[in-house]
């Protein structure tokens, strides 16, 4: 890793480039990629684990050589209970140290796939359905969860289970709470197995499928494209992965003795991906920060004096974990072996950065990803100049270009410089398609370039903006939102002739769902009313729109469909407007596409106050979405 220069310019990347990753001894797979680390440095930290989230607790820890044991165990105890290559594990568990187990181990018996927890039991069966999933691991009962309620309501859904595997966190409790809470509970339930015990009967010290893993193998599988709806797989080869790590790991640059902090969850490619695999390939330490990461309300309370106690380098977040940490005091604590932090997964707002490295004196980079590009594919260089607003250069071997398409989303050029496009991403991070053939309509152009659905320029040195979406999802603090699933319930009321859901900004979620409502001629209804048969009718909370607006007309395009720009351009003025008329009830603001920005709000004075104007920026300093002021003549 150390041979690579130093991610400071396009150009730094272009060098590195000039090596073909065929060239690099890349391992052929994530398991291999662990051993190797494990060979190399054995006794270095791995993995250390704490549950409640405050500074004072003793982690539990593994070295890599445990970490590969443990793996190792998981991957045999799989491959006894009937698990194959080609076929799936399924998992639904918070944060654990068995999580890593299950994850690597799984790939290296056959396919993990990741299942969100948050889900309610329709949606995880859908998933372990659409993964055609033969074993099961999830959590035993413990008191405030709520997974095996879940698991138990689905068991006579999913006969094609070969087994059930159950994490007893239990174990994770010092004694006499363990065996407290043990002979509180009894035995698990009937027909389960103990994940903990059944991975210990196994050996440690070599694989017993005695499989060859190859890069083209499929490792694992990742739900995408919104929380509900029919689920859509992106599957990621075990060379996806390797590629991944690697091309993380010469912008992170983690090396022994730095420690990764993950609070994100572990059936998401950041948590698995950048605080995971990208750690392990470069021999750091991965700090697992509570099963429910950062929605552990102790562990943001106690966020700098656990960063202190552990001697953190790095932590990856969204924006409302950013906005949330603002108001946690981090004077009087030592910061000073954390490097940076990365934030991706919604656009961050410039005041928001500035705000934060201001009051930390750490260094915020944006970055960009998603899950069929295994994780990320640009990010700001640490080593260079940070354009804040920017998403940064392409990360090392992955390709991305802005290209033009026409209506029906053909190929027509390649994008100008500054020149607003479809961004679009290929290379060895890249997936091949959805696991669903039905879901790959349409997502390649010109050739094998995957169209992200994102709106984007480039400028003149390579940095990538931003613009816009040409895809309808929501995305409500790194969490992906389907429009679709909102405006199918509003779709219900017998009163509603058409629905659209678009998000609107958002000063801590960046945006939050709001639905746009059309009533049927001479039918009425409120939109308290409308507002109430959402929720009813909506299964992810998340998604539950903040405001249902009743309008004239839904906008449509020549062709009949939903025009949702304007849309979106609407609900950014609604919110603008709200915001700067508390400072004056004649300032008017309108919102405007824009060459360079994609979309900006222009807010128009009645006069020339320039204390008005200051003020209106530091009212819409957190918004995400840049505005202009405009002084009356």
């Amino acid at each position: 890793m150390s041979t690579a220069p130093l991610i400071r310019t396009l150009q730094d990347i272009e060098q590195i480039e000039s090596t073909p990753l065929s060239e690099r001894d890349l391992p052929s797979s994530t398991f291999e990629l662990i051993r190797r680390t494990a060979q190399t440095h054995p006794d270095a930290p791995a993995l250390s684990f704490i549950l409640q989230g405050t500074a004072e607790e003793t982690p539990l820890r593994l070295n890599y050589a445990e970490l590969l044991g443990r793996i190792t165990q998981t991957a045999n105890a799989f491959h006894r209970l009937g698990l194959r290559p080609g076929k799936a594990v399924s998992f639904l568990l918070p944060n654990l140290p068995q999580t890593h187990y299950t994850i690597w181990g799984g790939e290296a018996a056959g396919i993990a796939n990741a299942i969100n927890p948050l889900l309610d039991p329709e949606h995880i069966a859908e998933l372990i359905h659409a993964a055609d999933s033969e074993l099961l691991v999830t959590l035993a009962p413990f008191p405030g969860t709520d997974l095996w309620d879940k698991v138990a309501a689905l068991r006579d859904r999913l006969p094609e289970l070969k087994a059930i595997l159950c994490v007893d966190m239990a174990n994770l409790l010092p004694e006499p709470q363990r065996s407290a809470l043990k002979a509180q509970r009894g035995a698990l339930p009937e027909g389960v197995l103990d994940f903990d015990e059944t991975i210990a009967a196994c050996p440690a010290d070599h694989l017993e499928s005695g499989r060859a893993i190859l890069p083209e193998d499929i490792a694992s599988y990742f739900h995408t494209g919104g929380t509900t709806g029919t689920p859509k797989l992106a599957p990621h080869s075990h060379g996806n992965e390797v590629a991944m790590a690697y091309s993380m790991n010469l912008v992170t640059r983690f090396g022994i003795g730095d420690v990764t902090l993950c609070g994100l969850p572990l059936f998401h490619v950041n948590g698995v991906i950048v605080t995971g695999l990208a750690a392990f390939i470069g021999g750091a330490e991965v700090l697992l920060a509570t099963p429910q990461g950062y929605r552990n309300s102790t562990l943001i309370g106690n966020f700098w004096k656990v960063i202190e106690r552990h001697k953190v380098s790095f932590f990856s977040g969204v924006p409302t974990i950013y906005a949330g940490l603002l108001q946690v005091p981090s004077e009087g604590h030592d910061l000073s072996s954390l490097k940076y932090a990365l934030c991706g997964a919604a656009p961050m707002p410039v005041e928001l950065i500035r705000q934060f490295e201001a009051k930390t004196g750490l260094t915020l980079i944006e970055g960009y990803g998603l899950t069929e590009g295994t994780c990320g594919s640009c990010a700001n260089p640490p080593a260079g100049e940070r354009r804040p607003g920017s998403i940064g250069l392409p990360m090392p071997y992955c390709e991305v270009r802005i290209k033009l398409l026409d209506e029906q989303g053909r190929y027509l050029r390649d994008a100008a410089p500054n020149e607003i496009g479809n961004l679009c991403i290929r290379g060895a991070t890249v997936f091949k398609g959805y696991l669903q053939a039905s879901k790959n309509a349409g997502i390649w152009v010109d050739g094998d370039w995957f169209n992200t659905g994102d709106l984007g320029r480039v400028d003149a040195d390579g940095y990538i903006w931003l613009t816009g979406r040409s895809k309808d999802l929501i995305i409500r603090g790194g969490h992906n939102i389907d429009p679709q699933m909102i405006e199918e319930a509003l779709h219900r009321h017998p009163a509603v002739a058409m629905a659209a859901a678009v998000g609107k900004p958002d000063e801590k979620a960046g945006e939050l769902p709001v639905v746009y409502v059309q009533l049927k001629p001479g039918a009425q209804a409120s939109e308290a009313e409308l507002l109430k048969h959402a929720a009813a009718h909506i299964p992810e909370r998340a998604a539950v729109p903040k405001d249902a607006w009743i309008i004239d007309a839904i906008p449509l395009t020549a062709v009949g469909k939903t025009f949702k720009p304007a849309l979106r351009f609407d609900a950014i003025a609604r919110v603008y407007q709200a915001a700067v008329a508390e400072l004056h009830p004649a300032v008017r603001v309108e919102v405007l596409s824009d060459d360079k920005a994609g979309q900006l709000a222009h807010i128009h004075l009645p006069n020339q106050d320039q204390a008005l104007a200051e003020a209106i920026g530091k009212r819409l300093a957190g918004y995400a979405i840049g505005h202009r002021i405009h002084f009356a003549a």
